[in-house]
């Protein structure tokens, strides 16, 4: 890279916050990420999947974003009301310290619901300070143009398929697109900025001091009396409760869906093209967020998502990729086209920028075992399932026991041609076993010697052709000599104990090969190629399967070290992307179901065996 480049390079990265550098907000039906700086700089209206209105991470030109934020010098620090979703971003300057309140009310009538309402709430706690604000909206990812027109002092953003309204209690200005405002807070001053969505149905409506303060009130008081089901009383009751918390607001409240991120296309790879939408329900990550929220004591998210299933994942659709799909809409919807955004750079100039998933149209076996395990494990904690439901069950695992030995494109969603892959053949083994565990313990009816016959066969292959030996390892696919990080779901699953001699002998392999200072790799792409350019971080999930992996094997000081390890790569508020670069950067999108579940779980079980 020459000199030119490099400064091209770096400039541009001074333009982008950080992917670390953000909190989250949300409602249950969208989120908005605000950086340390005071600038919202992702949210989409009015649900997970919609277009950007504010997308400054992926162009920070064209994005659009909502700035407030002092406009003296100042240092920043960010943190979240105690046990909420209620994000206080501060400001120290010379001449005082102020503080911007960000949060989404939630709980509150459908007509408030309906606005999607984001309250900024900026206060001035000690002497004096002064702000700005540039509200900024680029709709349809930038796409779109639209209009500003002021309504009995209120600004109305219109385009050809949204509108949003701003109220301030502060004097504003419009140069036609954007709203602008600079004012001074004295000490017990405040202001509000209010932006909702408007349409038809939902008039603008003015967001005056003592109505943010109620809904301040009212949210805190939500998430404070959500939290308090917690049953988690261990050592890191801060960290697991912020990852409770983070899992929340991935919900989608009007279907009980689950969303693997809130984002689309923030890189795993500075300058790469491992670019990909996640504001998806990926079977597997829902399907494991529900293992992590049952354990703390969270039912009701679990009895959403188990609706959401009996609705829209029918073992009756018969597909290429066989009865469910990998992933959903928010809605339930099958078609989730992928195309690009060629007018948007990407994160620091990370292109492409990818809307839509062409994955879903990926074999990927696994998912049958992690959606039964989920069912058996809401059966076994919450409530039984219901006679339909389990019909559904027993013609899953009738699929599964006839097609468990087909190669698929694995977990890990490689686009490098299927393989028989063993992390896909021990989920295939979970899902007949959980389902036979179903049966006997409820005496409910199935084919159990077919069921127990394709069991035993799943487990005689995984031990026949998943062991190498000369690795002395399990290993990635069938006869081949390759580790995968996957394969530390092996004892957490039941699949074989954990000091099994093979076991044991995998795990100090996996710890020379894919191990980095707790860090945990999913694989080398360089000895298995995955049909992708470049290289990723560590994969953060496996970094928490590894400590629990250790702490089931009865090594706890070396678990307990690792944990907290991992607890340090967090940002500020403990929130985590999908993968960690080599300084210790996040990367991917942000922040990631899959990583604060799997903290959630690692968490719990060193707990508990620390005793």
């Amino acid at each position: 890279m020459d000199g030119a480049t490099k400064e091209r390079d770096g400039s541009r990265a001074r333009r982008y916050v950080p992917i670390a550098d953000h909190g989250l907000i949300g409602d249950m039906r969208s989120v908005a990420l605000v950086g340390t700086e005071g600038t919202i700089d992702w949210y989409c209206c009015p649900s997970f999947d919609s277009p950007s209105v504010f997308g400054a991470i992926l162009d920070a030109e064209q994005g659009g974003c909502f700035e407030l934020a002092a406009s003296a010098p100042a240092r920043t620090k960010q943190f979240y009301f105690p046990d909420t979703n209620v994000l206080i971003t501060r400001f120290f300057t010379e001449d005082g310290v102020g503080e911007v309140q960000d949060f989404m009310p939630v709980g509150g009538t459908p007509a408030e619901e309906a606005r999607h309402r984001l309250i900024r709430r900026v206060l001035c706690v000690r002497g004096s300070v002064p702000f700005r604000a540039l509200v900024a909206p680029r709709f349809a990812y930038g796409s779109r143009p639209h209009t500003v027109r002021l309504t009995g002092g209120i600004a109305v953003f219109d385009s050809e398929e949204l509108s949003l309204a701003l109220t301030a209690t502060v004097p504003t200005e419009t140069d036609g697109t954007d709203v602008r405002a600079e004012f001074k807070l004295a000490e017990g001053e405040a202001a509000v900025f209010a932006l909702d969505r408007v349409g038809a149905e939902v008039a603008p409506d003015h967001c005056g001091c003592g109505e943010a303060e109620r809904q301040f009130g009212a949210t805190v008081t939500y998430w404070r009396r959500w939290l308090s089901s917690s049953r988690y009383r261990g050592r890191w009751r801060e960290m697991v409760h912020r990852s409770a918390l983070t899992l929340k607001l991935l919900t989608y409240a009007p279907t009980g869906a689950i969303v693997a991120a809130p984002t689309t296309s923030l890189p795993e790879e500075l300058g790469g093209e491992r670019n990909w939408d996640y504001r998806y329900v990926w079977v597997r990550d829902a399907a494991f967020c529900v293992y992590a929220l049952l354990r703390l004591g969270f039912t009701e998210e679990a009895e959403a998502f188990m609706g959401f299933v009996s609705r829209h994942i029918s073992p009756g659709d018969r597909k290429p990729s066989g009865p469910l799909q990998i992933m959903y809409g928010i809605d339930g919807r099958t078609d989730l086209p992928e195309r690009e955004l060629a007018h948007l750079e990407g994160h620091c100039g990370s292109a492409p920028v990818r809307v839509g998933n062409a994955a879903a149209d990926q074999l990927q076996l696994d998912v049958y075992g992690a959606l039964i395990d989920s069912i058996y494990l809401y059966d076994k904690w919450a409530e039984p399932i219901s006679s339909e439901q389990w019909d559904h069950v027993t013609a899953l695992v009738d699929w599964v026991c006839a097609h468990w030995d087909q190669p698929d494109e694995g977990v890990w969603e490689t686009r490098g041609g299927r393989k028989n892959f063993l992390y896909s053949r021990l989920m295939c083994w979970v899902a007949i076993e959980r389902a036979i565990r179903m049966a006997n313990r409820r005496g409910l009816p199935a084919d159990l010697p077919h069921w127990q016959s394709s069991r035993d066969a799943v487990y005689r292959r995984i031990m026949d052709r998943g062991w190498c030996a000369s690795r002395r390892a399990f290993v990635q696919h069938e006869d081949g000599e390759v580790l995968d990080a996957a394969i530390l779901m092996m004892p957490l699953a039941k699949f074989i104990a954990p000091t099994d001699p093979k076991w044991l002998s995998t795990l100090d392999s996996l710890t020379e090969d894919l191990v980095s200072d707790s860090l945990v790799y999913r694989y080398d792409p360089l000895v298995s190629p995955d049909g992708l350019h470049g290289a990723e971080g560590t994969f953060s999930i496996c970094s928490f399967w590894y400590v629990e992996a250790l702490t089931r094997a009865g090594r706890l000081d070396e678990a307990a070290l690792a944990f907290e390890k991992m607890l340090t790569y967090g940002n500020h508020l403990g929130l985590y992307a999908e993968e960690i670069g080599h300084t210790g950067e996040q990367q991917g999108n942000f922040p990631q179901a899959f990583t604060h579940l799997a903290l959630i779980s690692a968490a719990f079980n060193l707990d508990r065996a620390l005793g």
